[in-house]
């Protein structure tokens, strides 16, 4: 049999917590093969990434301990490497790409500058220089190196890219680069850690197809870490499942996908929004791990699935009903000035004539690559950003033509939650008093009435306890949640006001597949409950469909495509949308076809 590339046997990790060592990864084993990907699925806590840092002594010694019986590449021993010597490994053997490209490169300094750095640290100048040449030789050879590889990564304009600062580029060029910052020593091993996450359907195709094409040139081995088996499935050839700090199930990425073993892989299968069946809620995994549905697909579709007539019956009573929201001919344009005058020469046109109703009770879908406009109008429809044009009328009311006090009560029926639940929390205040603050601002009552500072401390109580979380959560700091209890938290402050309209603003795409199922239910739930209407904004398609009763395509600020989610998926009229839904990873390993 081939020796693999990176053998692993009995990998331990553990970090200091309050003077006591507490093991987060409990002793696994790991083969990766030249040639070969293999995916590291599990949510976050699992090991994955911990794991992969332990391997390249990423890890603060000062905080973890790393212990293993054998840390081989190509079957030489690295796990006594000393610091020096494990630098040389770094980049040249192994390299990595982490998930989020912003903070991995360097802000101040220039994207060709940060990956020639790296030619020239592990190659060194005289791999590069000309014979007798000068020492301006080698950083133009790195130079050009580095073009040709913005070339190979398919970047566009790669010599403009390469004297550009990382915020001059969209997610996806910044992942290019980083990746060709990663492949720039033809490393023998990469490692891939949750590097599509953020990214848009579209260009996480390109840069899976990308990573299959340079594994295909170069012969590397890799390792594809990542939550969604949806991109495993598309990527990977072998597969190993982890749950906290243990590989629960491994095997081919077509007998995990098709015949999972583990309850835990089961209910991470599962927990994915389905394409093709439309269910009243998701499963999620602790269902699996408690063994309620042990009968498998057969059991989840006779209990959970809504019938088309059931489906029909709801459209019907939903669309009887008069517009809750309307916009007419929106337009929200950003002025492009230059000159020692700032003259206004041209416009970006965020959102360019947009024209839609939104019923009460309804889930609309808004769903585009991004820049295609998604945000910019449910920012403008809550006058969070001024429309250039058009009007925006709510429950009758034309709120374009509101004002101080008038603009403030509608804000009162009419709420957002953010995509990043983290920066839209004050670290420095409770997350009570966070959920408290906009029912003092707007002098309402949400749950009971509110004659006092106990009376709403009860109110934000009873709020805790309806999104899942607990009434001693109240005197917690944003930092002491999980991105999934923050997520919640938000919830709640968006609910704190009783309002009628949420706007969902890309409010799962950064969350777990089993903690997003969840939040999803939790969200339908509420609706319910609340007699809610929602404008839910994501580029996953997925997660849309399942949400929503319609779907609006924009792209160039414009919408190219509104139709009953599950006709627009079935049958797409528009060559974008049709694109859109074939770049989902992994389709043919959904929920109900496996």
């Amino acid at each position: 049999m081939t020796e693999p590339l990176l053998s692993i046997r009995n990998l331990k990790v553990a970090f200091k917590h309050e003077n006591q060592w507490v093991e987060a990864v409990h002793g696994i084993d790991l083969d990766v093969m030249a040639g070969r990907t293999l995916g590291l699925v599990g949510e976050s806590g699992s090991g994955k990434s911990v794991s992969s840092l332990a391997v390249m002594r990423l890890l603060n010694e000062r905080v973890s301990r790393i212990e293993a019986d054998s840390i081989c590449i190509e079957g030489e021993e690295i796990k006594d490497f000393t610091e020096s010597q494990m630098a040389e490994v770094r980049g040249k053997r192994i390299a990595m790409i982490f998930q989020e490209p912003m903070t991995s490169l360097n802000p101040v300094y220039k994207c060709g500058y940060q990956v020639s750095e790296m030619i020239l640290q592990h190659e060194g100048k005289s791999a590069l220089r000309q014979a007798q040449g000068p020492n301006s030789v080698s950083k133009k050879a790195a130079k050009e190196r580095v073009i040709e590889l913005f070339k190979q990564v398919m970047l566009p304009r790669p010599e403009a890219i390469y004297d550009s600062y990382p915020h001059e580029l969209s997610g996806g060029q910044k992942q290019r680069v980083m990746i060709a910052m990663a492949i720039a020593c033809h490393p023998q091993l990469l490692i891939a850690d949750e590097p599509t996450t953020a990214l848009d359907v579209t260009v996480q195709l390109e840069i899976l197809k990308l990573l299959r094409k340079l594994q295909a040139e170069t012969g590397m081995g890799m390792i594809f870490i990542t939550h969604d088996l949806g991109v495993v499935a598309e990527i990977a050839d072998d597969v190993a499942v982890m749950h906290n700090g243990e590989i629960l199930e491994r095997g081919t990425v077509g007998e995990i996908m098709s015949h999972p073993k583990h309850p835990y892989t089961q209910g991470l299968l599962a927990c994915r929004p389905p394409m093709d069946v439309r269910l009243k809620r998701l499963p999620i995994v602790k269902e699996f791990l408690d063994g309620q549905w042990q009968g498998g697909k057969a059991q989840i579709l006779h209990d959970l699935q809504i019938t088309k007539a059931e489906r029909k019956a709801h459209l019907e009573r939903l669309y009887s009903k008069q517009p809750l929201l309307k916009v007419e001919q929106l337009k929200t344009w950003y002025p492009l000035r230059k000159g020692v005058f700032s003259r206004v020469y041209d416009h970006v046109k965020a959102v360019d004539d947009v024209t839609l109703d939104v019923y009460e009770g309804e889930t609309l879908g808004l769903v585009g690559e991004s820049g295609c406009g998604k945000t910019t109008l449910g920012r403008s429809i809550l006058r969070l950003a001024d429309p250039t044009g058009g009007k925006i009328w709510f429950d009758g009311v034309e709120v374009t033509a509101l004002k101080g006090q008038a603009l403030r009560d509608f804000r009162k029926q009419a709420q957002i939650v953010f995509q990043d639940p983290y920066s839209s929390l004050n670290p420095r205040i409770t997350i009570g008093e966070a959920i408290a603050e906009p029912m003092r601002v707007h002098h309402c009552e949400t749950v009971g009435p509110l004659t006092g500072s106990s009376t709403l401390r009860n109110a934000v109580c009873e709020l805790l306890e309806q999104v899942g979380l607990k009434a001693e959560h109240y005197d917690r700091y944003p930092h002491e949640f999980s991105g999934g209890q923050r997520q919640r938290i938000c919830i709640a402050r968006a609910l704190a006001v009783n309002p009628r309209l949420v706007i969902c603003d890309e409010s799962v795409s950064a969350l777990d597949v089993s903690v997003q199922a969840q939040v999803l239910n939790l969200l339908n739930r509420l609706k319910e409950e609340r007699g809610l209407t929602y404008i839910f904004i994501s580029h996953d398609l997925s997660v849309v469909r399942f949400m929503s009763d319609r779907v609006v395509v924009m792209y160039n600020g414009k919408p190219v495509e509104i139709n009953e989610a599950d006709a627009l998926f079935e049958h797409p009229l528009n060559a974008y949308t049709k694109k859109l839904i074939d770049a989902l990873p992994g389709r043919e390993h959904h929920f109900s076809n496996t």
